[in-house]
């Protein structure tokens, strides 16, 4: 795997390198930033809207479905536990994601949920929802 290297270039500023590819994230002057780029939820849902997007249409493709154009539009909130009939734990907050997709081309019903059932097995969904283990180090 690729290392990602994040190093500040500001304030809070940051300065993504990914492989060959340079970004930043920042956060908006609401929150202290210039918001020169993407703040951290954001790249988060970038993440997990184009792993969904790029797995349905290879999916769709070596099926050769006519998906024509794939959107997914993500919005993340944090809800209290008691609030939702869904969720476990019933206590606390809890982060929310809402996923979206719209898939065009003359698709069937049932390649239509096909494609949502695969989704759902793109890798960054699945390491979303399987529990994380963060192996820190300082020096």
């Amino acid at each position: 795997m690729t290392e990602v290297i994040v190093s500040s270039d500001g304030y809070v500023k940051q300065r993504i390198e990914a492989g060959n590819h340079i970004l930043s994230a920042d956060e908006p002057q609401s929150a202290g930033g210039s918001d020169s780029g993407p703040d951290p939820y954001s790249l988060l849902l970038a993440s997990l809207g184009a792993c969904t997007a790029m797995t349905v249409q290879m999916y769709a493709h070596r099926k050769q479905w006519p998906l024509k154009k794939i959107e997914v539009r993500l919005q993340h909130s944090r809800v209290h536990g008691e609030d939702c009939e869904s969720c476990e734990p019933k206590r606390g907050s809890l982060d929310r994601i809402r996923r979206h997709i719209s898939l065009s081309g003359e698709l069937s019903g049932e390649q239509r949920a096909r494609l949502l059932e695969i989704a759902k097995r793109c890798p960054v969904h699945r390491t979303l929802t399987s529990g994380v283990s963060i192996v820190d180090s300082v020096d």
